[in-house]
């Protein structure tokens, strides 16, 4: 890994960024989106320091804000790796939340009240204005989950909001790369709700399923292509 290193620090030439994280943060994110830095590689920090000619400092922390963004796991024993996640996995959680959380929707909807929709849209305005996606993954959840929770059935949400879960590592490494949330789709989700149309809440959300699945099929043909 030490020679590929060096040819990524070369490629990307003298830093342009306010920080020296800043600069092994963007440096490594684009090598592992991208596909050079593959799945379960080590990311050691004595290695880093000596490609980037740095101290560890600035290396730990960029290591950290890449474990933020899905980009990095830290294993015991083995510390910072290129997390490995692929299009099979991302697919398949994809087909098991579009067949529950049209359910949990429907069942939840007629009795969503306005207390409701005023949490929803808060979220969706602090989606607007944050920047981190670990964060933004977690706020996405959240919004899901308040137009689903008031579907009555305890498992059925308890699954939903599960598999919400497992989704939230795979959009952030989507939002890694694209930075698209589908905000345009979640305010079209919340209107519906609110005028209790049922049909085109359902099809909206199965639109915003489809898209989101459209988009990580076109990020990871992207990577390999």
């Amino acid at each position: 890994m030490t020679d590929t290193l060096a040819q990524l620090v070369r490629s990307v030439g003298a830093p342009r960024y306010r920080t020296a994280t800043e600069y092994v943060e963007a440096t490594l994110k684009a090598a592992i989106l991208s596909g050079t830095l593959a799945p379960g590689t080590p990311l050691r920090q004595e290695e880093l320091a000596a490609a980037f000619q740095m101290s560890r400092m600035p290396i730990r922390e960029a290591l950290r804000q890449l474990e933020a963004q899905a980009l990095v796991d830290f294993e015991p024993h083995k510390g910072a790796v290129v997390v490995g996640i692929t299009l099979l996995e991302s697919l398949d959680n994809y087909a098991i939340r579009s067949a529950l959380e049209p359910q949990a929707l429907r069942l939840s909807l007629p009795h969503l009240t306005e207390a409701d929709f005023e949490i929803a849209e808060e979220i969706l305005q602090e989606i607007d204005g944050e920047g981190d996606v670990g964060r933004m993954g977690e706020l996405n959840r959240r919004f899901h989950m308040t137009l689903y929770a008031q579907a009555g059935l305890p498992r059925l949400i308890a699954l939903t909001e599960q598999h919400l879960a497992a989704a939230d590592r795979h959009l952030r490494f989507h939002l890694a790369a694209s930075g698209d949330m589908g905000q345009a789709e979640h305010r079209s989700l919340l209107a519906a709700c609110m005028r209790g149309d049922e049909a085109e809440a359902v099809e909206i959300l199965a639109m915003h399923h489809r898209r989101a699945m459209e988009r990580i099929r076109e990020f990871f043909e992207s990577r390999t292509g």
